[in-house]
């Protein structure tokens, strides 16, 4: 990845340290050892679909992926959060899409919260009528709303593996019952404030990713990495919502599209590498995100 790009390996930045690659961030630590209190997280142009890390990216995600979880934290002053500063320290190169953070000891689970039945969820509930184990009733459909909404956690899973749907009890083995309940509470906060500024604003929040980490300096349980974003939730348009059919969304959705279509000559289960996007794909996803940021809000991306 170059500074401005987001493509190719992690930019060398003065005075920060790479340490690690995901999917979309790149992890830098200050220059000089691993054992400083602090991170830098950089928010890159990458876009993966399908659990692979895709050859082509999408202009300015970086920027919408750092700027809207900044304006999701300020909505949410009652959640304690990770982040120091945005501006002040961040190196010149990756301003706009890259935080100062503090170093948290991350939880191992994905904190979910469904409002409504789909992906994943939908799935488990036709063969079982449950999610994560949870009983649901009969006769939903994809994109039932779920009254109320529900906490519905999985395991991490190395890159380039799928997460693994967890019961509550799994959660409650792996991080001690007093944290489990921690995480589902402060998931749930987080999902019922969200879900209403999003619908004040014509958006349903389907369901939603959230990442939590201990705080080493207060014992906290904090709020890390991205929240609320197309990444890592999905929104759909209220006034195309329908149940019994997927809805269109405010993500990868024609990424997803063009990849399973005899046009991208791809499949999904071979294990190939997918090809490069066609320019119209990208810059229609690039379009959806930027929607996305100006909806929720209300501000036009620069």
């Amino acid at each position: 990845m170059s500074g401005t790009d987001g493509t190719g390996s992690a930019p060398e930045l003065p005075g920060w340290q790479h340490v690690y690659s995901g999917k979309v961030r790149d992890l830098y630590v200050p220059a000089g050892g691993n054992d400083a209190d602090r991170v830098l997280v950089v928010a890159s142009d990458r876009i993966s679909a399908y659990d692979h890390v895709l050859a082509s990216t999408i202009p300015d995600k970086g920027r919408i992926l750092t700027q809207l979880s900044l304006w999701w934290f300020d909505q949410l002053p009652e959640i304690p959060n990770h982040v120091i500063s945005a501006a002040e320290g961040v190196p010149e190169a990756v301003a706009g899409r890259a935080m100062i953070c503090r170093k948290l000891e991350m939880f191992p689970i994905e904190c979910i919260a469904r409002g409504y039945l789909t992906g994943s969820g939908l799935a488990e509930y036709a063969v079982s009528r449950t999610v994560c184990g949870l009983p649901l009733p009969d006769g939903l459909v994809d994109g039932s709303r779920l009254e109320p909404a529900v906490f519905t956690p999985s395991a991490k899973a190395e890159q380039g593996e799928h997460d693994e749907n967890i019961t509550y009890e799994a959660t409650e083995k792996t991080v001690g019952a007093e944290t489990a309940e921690q995480l589902r509470s402060l998931t749930l906060q987080i999902y019922t404030r969200a879900e209403a500024v999003a619908r004040d604003r014509g958006i349903i929040l389907a369901d939603t990713k959230v990442e939590f980490g201990k705080d080493p300096a207060t014992g906290a349980v904090t709020l890390g990495d991205e929240v609320l974003t197309p990444d890592s939730s999905r929104f759909w348009d209220a006034a195309l919502y329908a149940p019994g059919k997927a809805q269109p969304s405010f993500d990868k959705q024609y990424v997803r599209d063009w990849l399973t279509s005899p046009a991208s000559g791809w499949d999904r289960h071979s294990g190939a590498v997918p090809p490069a996007l066609p320019a119209d794909v990208v810059e229609r996803t690039r379009e959806r995100y930027v929607e996305a940021y100006e909806r929720l809000t209300g501000e036009q991306f620069v």
